[in-house]
């Protein structure tokens, strides 16, 4: 976006002739309109800068044209936006310092007009040891009961992973199954007593989430307190896992959760309820996204409230940059991760069925996520508009809607360009601000946006003399009169000049609908001129997208072009110039004409120089008799080759032949022949191609070919009929041995019967 804006006022630049093509610049009566109208848009606020009759919105242009038509530099008003960093502490080495900076800058004021754009740069860099905060929320309903008996055992080994990482982890743990009501969990005294599916065992009642402790890095605490939970169980297959980490990541206090890296391990072996869910218990009231922990820190609105969807969890997580880790059994993955995909900054891990590799899963899912640096934007004003470059160690990607890095090792710096534009509506609303984050961990980036809507010309004159001694404030070049009064200068008292009559054209149009009347006269809109306002400095033809061809071929006054010395037509189009069309001095090869410095040929002649048509002799047909009997003696002029070819000169050339200014030809006269010409006025020189003959060797092989293949296809006809005849034997034997065993023949067979019938007749006497 930002090359195809260079690109375009890049164009304004350099073709000046187009600038009244453009409307941006347009209809603009003071100085804050202009610059609103376009950001290549610039103010002239020198004193009678436009001349009398002249609108005060050709003071609205591009910087070039008002240098062009006499504006000093000094007098443009083109405000253009800047950035300026407020805070930029630099990047820490490592978590040991007191203050741990990795984002760069801190706090940065960015100026911007409409349509503009700003680029910033910002950089971040892990910090070696930065602190982490893990809390373990676990399915406690039956099946996860081997896993909680590893988990029981597995807290330190958890710990001892992290503290590779880092010198400072805390821990800590909470438990989930699901809301206490019919039809998730059975009501019956006895099993919210006891919810064990054998009575022999011993069950804790149900609950829907309960915080067992506050992240700590005691972990002999954390063992204690996890040793001393019990399994659960509910009634159906999903579980209330959404309940329990919207509640753990709201409850920021009685967690304890700490400004450092946040990691939620989730561990379940089934899938979870979602919003909707809750109907089936009567319960219809949306999670609110409170924290509803009561003293026993268990979630005591499971039956007044909802399950969250997962848009709300999202929510909630990424506010609280939360990085969830789902350590879920091999049935559920590819749920799970279908929900990582929804969810930034989360992974997905498979958990074996006792929970035995979560020690494993957890620093895997810890170093995916760590690595992968996403940048973005929170809280940002409408209006406001942001891309992001990013510049990674291997590659780099431009114009995302975030910013984002893999494989980010420690201390390894990567940095995002922010590319920041806004719009006009902007302007009413004044200063604003938002802030940019890496997600997962806590610092921000606040950047405050200051709109430049208005111009600071610092010409202000209060009752200026200029303005016909004090009838007008005088501002940014133009005067703005006071009621009662008119005019350029203010100079025409309305009552004396109320009549506009002159300002009327034939058209029945006033200043032919192209301007204004003031003072009797007509002050005409840019592009527009004349007493009124009839001419039109904008409606000429364009050749190539440009007002008459552009500034270098003509400039349009009043509808038509004028035309440059050395170019001609409507839009200024064509060029006098003849050279495109002549060859050897001669124009058109003498079969056409040159328009526009391109040949137009005669009917029956084509080709950029109209020098061939279907019933003419090409060059290489001319010279293929001479060229052949000069180089090989042979051809049609064989027997009067000097005569009739006594301005060629023929030379012999081995294959292949090459020429930048000879033209190659391929003909056929009595044998094929190549070869180039190359014309010097009326004498010719020809280079012909060796012939190559034959060798015998090539006969030969050709013969042998031929006769091997004749001899393969005899060879494979006759082992095809060998292998048929030898088929049809053995067939013919086994049937002669089956026949041979048969234990009836055809005398004595019950179910032979003969193909002869014997009738007798009664009436016969023997």
């Amino acid at each position: 976006m930002k090359l195809l804006s260079f690109i375009w006022v890049l164009g304004l630049l350099c073709t000046p002739q187009s600038w009244g093509s453009t409307d941006v610049c347009k209809h603009t009566g003071s100085c804050n309109e202009c610059i609103l109208s376009s950001a290549s848009c610039s103010w002239c606020n020198a004193k009678n800068f436009t001349k009398s009759g002249e609108s005060e919105g050709l003071r609205c242009a591009v910087r070039a044209e008002l240098l062009s038509r006499g504006c000093d530099k000094d007098h443009i008003i083109d405000p253009h936006g800047s950035v300026n960093v407020l805070q930029g502490q630099p990047l820490s080495e490592s978590a040991d310092q007191e203050s741990v900076i990795q984002l760069h800058p801190q706090a940065i004021n960015v100026k911007l007009r409409p349509g503009e754009q700003r680029k910033f740069r910002v950089e971040f860099k892990r910090a070696e040891g930065y602190p982490i905060d893990l809390y373990y929320l676990m399915d406690l309903s039956y099946s996860m009961k081997d896993d909680l008996e590893n988990m029981k055992k597995l807290g330190s080994d958890i710990k001892k992973a992290l503290h590779k990482v880092t010198k400072s982890v805390h821990i800590g743990f909470g438990c989930f199954v699901d809301k206490t009501v019919l039809p998730f969990v059975s009501t019956v005294k006895s099993k919210l007593e006891n919810p064990c599916p054998l009575r022999g065992e011993k069950c804790q009642p149900p609950f829907s989430y309960r915080h067992v402790l506050s992240l700590t890095s005691n972990l002999t605490l954390f063992q204690m307190r996890v040793s001393a939970e019990n399994i659960s169980g509910n009634l159906d297959m999903p579980e209330g896992g959404l309940d329990a980490m919207l509640q753990a990541a709201v409850c920021t206090d009685v967690i304890g959760w700490r400004n450092v890296t946040r990691l939620l391990v989730f561990a379940s072996d089934d899938v979870f309820h979602s919003a909707g869910d809750g109907k089936l218990a009567g319960i219809y009231l949306p999670a609110d996204g409170h924290c509803h922990l009561n003293r026993n820190a268990e979630y005591s609105q499971s039956y007044l409230y909802d399950y969250p969807s997962v848009g709300h969890l999202v929510q909630v997580l990424t506010a609280a940059n939360i990085q969830p880790i789902f350590a879920v059994t091999s049935s559920v993955v590819s749920t799970y991760k279908a929900l990582s995909n929804l969810i930034p900054k989360s992974a997905v891990g498979e958990l074996k069925e006792d929970s035995s590799n979560v020690v494993n899963l957890i620093s895997e899912a810890y170093n995916n996520l760590s690595s992968t640096i996403n940048l973005e934007h929170v809280n940002l004003p409408k209006g406001i508009h942001i891309s992001y470059d990013s510049h990674c160690s291997n590659s780099s990607t431009l114009g995302k809607a975030q910013g984002q890095c893999s494989g980010v090792r420690i201390n390894q710096t990567v940095s995002f360009d922010v590319t920041l534009w806004m719009d006009k509506t902007l302007c009413q609303q004044g200063k604003q601000s938002f802030q940019l984050r890496v997600l997962g961990f806590t610092e921000e980036l606040k950047v405050d946006v200051e709109p430049l809507c208005a111009c600071d010309c610092k010409d202000k004159e209060l009752f200026s003399d200029y303005c016909s001694r004090g009838l007008g404030n005088y501002s940014c070049g133009i005067c703005s009169c006071l009621e009662g009064h008119s005019g350029k200068h203010c100079e025409c008292p309305l009552e004396k000049h109320n009549n506009d009559k002159a300002c009327w054209s034939n058209s029945h149009l006033l200043c032919s609908g192209h301007g204004r009347c003031q003072c009797g006269r007509c002050a005409c809109d840019v592009s527009f001129r004349g007493d009124l306002c009839q001419c039109d400095d904008t409606s000429c033809e364009r050749f190539e997208g440009k007002l008459c061809g552009g500034i270098t071929r003509g400039v349009c006054e009043c509808g038509t072009c004028k035309c440059s010395d050395g170019y001609t037509g409507s839009a200024c189009g064509c060029s006098t110039d003849t050279s495109g069309c002549r060859t050897n001095d001669t124009l058109c090869s003498g079969h056409g004409s040159c328009e526009c410095n391109k040949c137009k040929c005669h009917p029956g002649y084509y080709n950029k120089w109209c020098s061939e048509c279907p019933e003419c002799q090409t060059i290489c047909k001319k010279l293929t008799n001479c060229a052949e009997c000069k180089a090989f003696g042979k051809g049609f002029l064989k027997h009067n080759c000097s005569s009739s070819c006594q301005n060629i000169n023929v030379t012999l050339a081995k294959a292949p032949l090459t020429g930048v200014r000879e033209k190659l030809c391929k003909e056929k006269g009595e044998d094929f022949i190549t070869f180039l010409v190359r014309e010097e006025g009326d004498f010719f020189h020809v280079t012909v191609e060796e012939k190559q003959e034959t060798a015998p060797v090539t006969k030969h092989l050709i013969l042998g070919l031929t006769l091997g293949i004749v001899f393969i296809g005899l060879l494979i006809i006759l082992a095809f009929r060998i292998t048929v005849e030898i088929y049809d034997r053995q067939e013919y034997n086994r049937f002669q041995k089956e026949r041979s065993n048969a234990q009836w023949n055809e005398l004595n067979n019950p179910l032979y019967k003969s193909a002869t019938t014997t009738v007798k007749n009664p009436h016969f006497i023997e």
